[in-house]
This record gives C-alpha cells, structure tokens and sequence, in this order.
C-alpha cells in the first residue's frame, strides 16, 4: 500500500485527493479480504472438528491444519524450509480437498484462487470425513 502512495504522489506539494481515494478504497479490499480469509478459514477448521480461533494464530493453524489433513506433526519442519514449503502446502491443499470429498480441481482451485474456493469449502454443503490414523 505505500508503493501505491508513492506512486500516486504529486511533484506539486499539494495534496492529491485522487491518491488518498484510491488508496484508502486498496486498503478496505484489502482488509474485507482478510477478513473473509479469516473468516473460511475459521470456517473450516470447525467443520474439521478443531477449533475455530486456531485459524487466527501463527504456526499453530499450520499444526492444526496437518492435523485435519492427516499428516504428520513433523512437517511444521519442512513448512519452514524454502521451497520445499511450496510444494508442502501444494500437497495440503490436495489433502485438504479431499478430506472434504473434492477432487483434484478444487486442490488447485484451493492453491490459485483461495478466496473462492476456502469460501466454498467453509459454507458449502461438503463435510469433512477425517483422515485415517497414521502409523
């Protein structure tokens, strides 16, 4: 957002109301954005059977979603790896689809268009069946 008010600057010392508009209208979209991410992802953790403030807290809504997925805790470790934590959350999203009866499409649905799918998936009628327990 300070790039967008860097570049909407005027070299005339006066203040640039179109500036302020647009950025102040980036900033609400931005912020119904989050909160409607927050939102699905609270959303779906609930469908999950966890609870819902774990979407809201740092590395601990990664824990809880390798939890819903059924994947091993020890994965956090491979999420702090660059890289490999785009392929790791590639495969969470898969998992995650499937955990909730979608296939592969709504996977990359999930990876590409977040806020649209993870809306679909928390207020749709797809429910959550949990992954087999891992040896």
């Amino acid at each position: 957002m300070n790039m967008l008010a860097l570049l909407l600057q005027s070299d005339n010392g006066g203040s640039n109301a179109l500036g302020a508009l647009l950025g102040g209208a980036f900033g609400l979209v931005w912020l119904a954005f989050i909160v409607l991410m927050i939102a699905a992802l609270w959303k779906v953790f609930t469908k999950a059977g966890e609870p819902g403030w774990a979407a809201i807290v740092p590395i601990y809504n990664i824990i809880v979603l390798l939890k819903i997925v059924g994947r091993p805790l020890w994965w956090i470790v491979l999420m702090l790896i660059p890289f490999v934590n785009i392929i790791i959350a590639f495969v969470l999203a898969f998992d995650l689809a499937k955990r909730f009866g979608k296939g592969a499409g709504f996977g990359i649905g999930l990876i590409i268009l977040p806020f649209v799918f993870y809306p679909i998936l928390a207020w749709g009628d797809s429910r959550y069946s949990a992954a087999p327990a891992m040896a």
